[in-house]
């Protein structure tokens, strides 16, 4: 009786999780239906994904995709491309443009008066505690006002208006609503000072000249006190506000700029 032939050993490479994982894997990725899928969510990305002409990281990575294999199709290869085209049109969106246009608006600035003095003997989480309520409390006053607080600045609050009068009518409502927070016995007071010009929106903040002036208006008032350039005044019904010129210098501030302290009337209607 012959005995049965033995089978040949197979070979350990072949017929390893990751040899088979490896064959699966090419069969599928050149397979109608994960090309046809492939293909239709490259379609969606945004912009295009390979650019000769530039040599950033996200270019040279979606070239190198672009040739490997060029002539055998691959889902793979379509998903990468699109992946990248995504990644691209992300940075895009959050890079600032470059010749970012002016935006007319009034900008205000808030600061807290003698606020370092306080916090030296406070502690660090009083005053964490203290600029969390302060924060709040101006947010949701110049939301309400229709303004736009761009950044939070330790201390105080930058914010962006386009109606000049809710600006100022934001300043005072901040500074009474700042001066209802009580940490610990302390009682802040906030001061405001506000510049209507063109800032440049760059991102999602606002820079130039116009910026530095409202800076260096709040700067000069005192505790409680709301300060307005000329430019600022002129853009409100002066008749609805005590008005009261104050003396005003600093550095990148045109000469001849005007500051006043500015009252609201509450006996008008």
């Amino acid at each position: 009786m012959t005995p049965p032939r033995a089978e040949p050993p197979q070979d350990d490479a072949e017929s390893s999780p990751l040899s088979r994982a490896n064959s699966f894997l090419s069969r599928t990725d050149s397979s109608e239906a994960a090309l046809k899928a492939a293909k239709f969510a490259r379609s969606l990305a945004p912009g295009e994904t390979i650019s000769p002409k530039t040599d950033r990281t996200s270019d040279r990575l979606a070239r190198m995709i672009g040739d490997s294999s060029p002539d055998r199709p691959s889902a793979v290869r379509e998903l990468g491309l699109a992946t990248v085209a995504v990644w691209q049109n992300v940075i895009e969106r959050r890079r600032p443009a470059p010749d970012s246009a002016p935006v007319p608006a009034t900008i205000l600035f808030t600061d807290l008066v003698s606020f370092s003095t306080w916090a030296l003997r406070a502690g660090d989480d009083l005053v964490l505690d203290l600029i969390k309520q302060v924060n709040d409390a101006c947010a949701r006053v110049i939301r309400r006002r229709g303004g736009q607080v761009v950044k939070t600045l330790g201390d105080g609050t930058m914010a962006v208006f386009v109606d000049a009068a809710q600006a100022i009518e934001a300043a005072y409502e901040c500074g009474e609503a700042v001066s209802a927070i009580t940490v610990e016995g302390h009682r802040p007071s906030l001061r405001a000072g506000l510049h209507t010009g063109e800032p440049r929106a760059v991102g999602d903040d606002f820079l130039g000249v116009d910026v530095n002036i409202a800076a260096r208006v709040c700067d000069a008032a005192g505790a409680g006190e709301v300060y307005v350039s000329d430019a600022t005044l002129a853009a409100v019904d002066a008749e609805r506000y005590v008005v009261k010129r104050r003396r005003f210098r600093a550095k990148g501030v045109p000469k001849d700029m005007s500051v006043y302290r500015v009252l609201p009337r509450y006996d008008r209607g």
